[in-house]
């Protein structure tokens, strides 16, 4: 669980004052099925996963099984702040629109209910299910708060539950904690899938500033078999949510290992985000040679992010929280808090003779795109400026392809706000800039400074630029995924106008210019 230690105090306090071990569970989120207003409140996305209310953060327990995908999450029911921590529940049968269901874990005696993972056991492992109806089983992280608030260093454990009926009740095993902890503050957020090599279940930990690998043959009896990262990537905060994966090369029948971990704070642009190594598995030990710290996604709101098991053609697909740390309780919203990226396919691609790992959206989000939008093609002068109307009300897809590595893409409202991408062809850099886009001062470092993405290993000549633009977010995607940048945005009237300013002393060209409305995904 990608948690913030600053608040645990504060929590500790709330946990004094109530105890959610003894609250009755909410049986249902409801829905006002009339309500007009439903999902369209201020900054509410239209296009991204949020709850219906309350506070939201890491994604947990992605798995697809039998015709659905789910979708758990770190949920607080009572506020819209970080508070006792449950699992949230949403499904969906085709990673565009969602359904909410009730609450699917609630704290127990051993703790709250932190980040993890779910498997399908088909092989029944467990004994949970049998072998016409395997069992869908979460493996999550207990924290003891009144432990960690007494000093003990062994408040972190995981745990594991079971579902029969795909996930509407679940049944907590009777002898949790099946791995505990005496050594370890930061013990969470376990990862687990089915290891083909050895033919069992490997769980990855976060540990501290590092990683430990597990394995099982019944997800209930753990060995640790060996550790990574002591040595390599960045090391400025605490290690959450890992995931580890095979991904073929693409063009080539070559296979490597792909490990995530996302880092508290560390991030190049401050705060929280996620790292990558790409590196070999043989069962039991994950091995890099990588030297340089490689990062998923420079925006500041991209952390937490995991891939799904068990998915049709072995996808791997990657859900982030849109969020960060250094301000995640005061974002301006009332009724909700926190939103999830779109759904993005991870793909690994060697260009200039590197290995990169790609994340572009879902190639089932273009159903939700107004293809009938008219395309053209810009030229801009040097030094010059176009400027455009844009009609989606925040609610859009742009998109085009240019060999021009010099200019400026502005985003203006008539409220004076601004937010600027700039690419800087000589310094091979983009920069983003939001300390104008419109709220900014409910938080002190939401945006005191300009964002910086280095571009050193884009290909040369025409690449795609594209931009998701929802209601209170910006996710931009440069040549197919290779650089990414997630951010949010508070704007105090939607963006009216595009100024594409060219920078460089030679004719800018801009191919295929296109403005889509993307369709909403919640009825309203």
């Amino acid at each position: 669980m990608a948690s913030n230690p600053k608040y645990l105090i504060v929590i500790a306090l709330l946990v004094l004052v109530f105890s959610c071990k003894d609250k009755e569970p909410i049986k249902q989120l409801v829905t006002i099925e009339n309500d007009s207003t439903y999902y369209t409140e201020d900054y509410r996305p239209q296009f991204h996963f949020t709850p219906e209310r309350n506070w939201m953060n890491d994604p947990n327990g992605l798995v697809y099984h039998q015709g659905v995908y789910h979708l758990f999450y770190q949920y607080y029911p009572d506020d819209i702040v970080w508070g006792p921590m449950h699992w949230g529940h949403a499904v969906s049968s085709d990673m565009l629109h969602w359904e909410h269901k009730p609450i699917a874990l609630y704290p127990d005696e051993n703790g709250f209910i932190f980040s993890g993972s779910a498997v399908v056991d088909a092989n029944n492992t467990t004994g949970f299910g049998t072998a016409n109806n395997p069992a869908l089983v979460t493996i999550f992280t207990y924290h003891d708060m009144e432990g960690e608030q007494a000093g003990k260093t062994d408040f972190q454990t995981q745990g594991i539950a079971y579902s029969l009926d795909n996930g509407d009740s679940w049944t907590k095993y009777k002898d949790n904690p099946v791995i505990g902890n005496t050594e370890v503050r930061d013990f969470r957020d376990p990862k687990v899938f089915w290891n083909e090599k050895e033919e069992l279940w490997t769980m990855l930990l976060a540990a501290g500033d590092h990683l430990q690998i597990w394995n099982s043959t019944n997800l209930k009896e753990w060995e640790q078999v060996s550790e990574f990262g002591k040595n390599q990537g960045a090391h400025g905060g605490v290690w959450e949510c890992p995931d580890m994966f095979p991904l073929q090369v693409d063009g080539t029948g070559e296979t490597k290992w792909v490990l995530l971990i996302s880092i508290n704070p560390g991030a190049p642009n401050g705060g929280n985000g996620t790292q990558y190594f790409i590196g070999d598995f043989d069962g039991k030990t994950f091995a890099s040679d990588q030297a340089e710290n490689r990062w998923l996604d420079f925006g500041r709101d991209n952390y937490a992010g995991v891939t799904y098991n068990n998915t049709p053609n072995k996808e791997r697909i990657c859900i982030g929280w849109m969020s960060n740390w250094d301000y995640a309780r005061e974002t301006p919203t009332e009724k909700w808090r926190s939103a999830s990226t779109v759904p993005r396919t991870l793909s690994l691609s060697k260009i200039n003779g590197l290995y990169e790992l790609l994340n572009y959206p879902l190639k089932n989000f273009d159903k939700l795109v107004d293809i009938g939008a008219k395309a053209e093609d810009i030229i801009v002068k040097p030094n010059e400026t176009n400027i455009m109307s844009l009609a989606t009300e925040n609610q859009s897809e742009i998109r085009f392809k240019t060999a021009a590595r010099d200019f400026v893409l502005s985003f203006k409202n008539d409220s004076t706000d601004s937010l600027a991408i700039a690419l800087d062809g000589k310094n091979k850099m983009i920069t983003f800039d939001r300390r104008n886009s419109g709220l900014t001062d409910f938080a002190a470092n939401f945006a005191t400074t300009v964002q910086k993405m280095p571009i050193d290993n884009l290909p040369e000549g025409e690449v795609e630029i594209r931009i998701l633009l929802d209601a209170s977010s910006i996710e931009l995607f440069i040549h197919q995924g290779q650089y990414v940048m997630t951010n949010q945005l508070f704007p105090r009237d939607a963006y009216t106008t595009l100024e594409i300013l060219n920078t460089s002393n030679v004719e800018l060209q801009v191919k295929g210019f296109r403005e889509s409305a993307v369709a909403g995904i919640w009825k309203n």
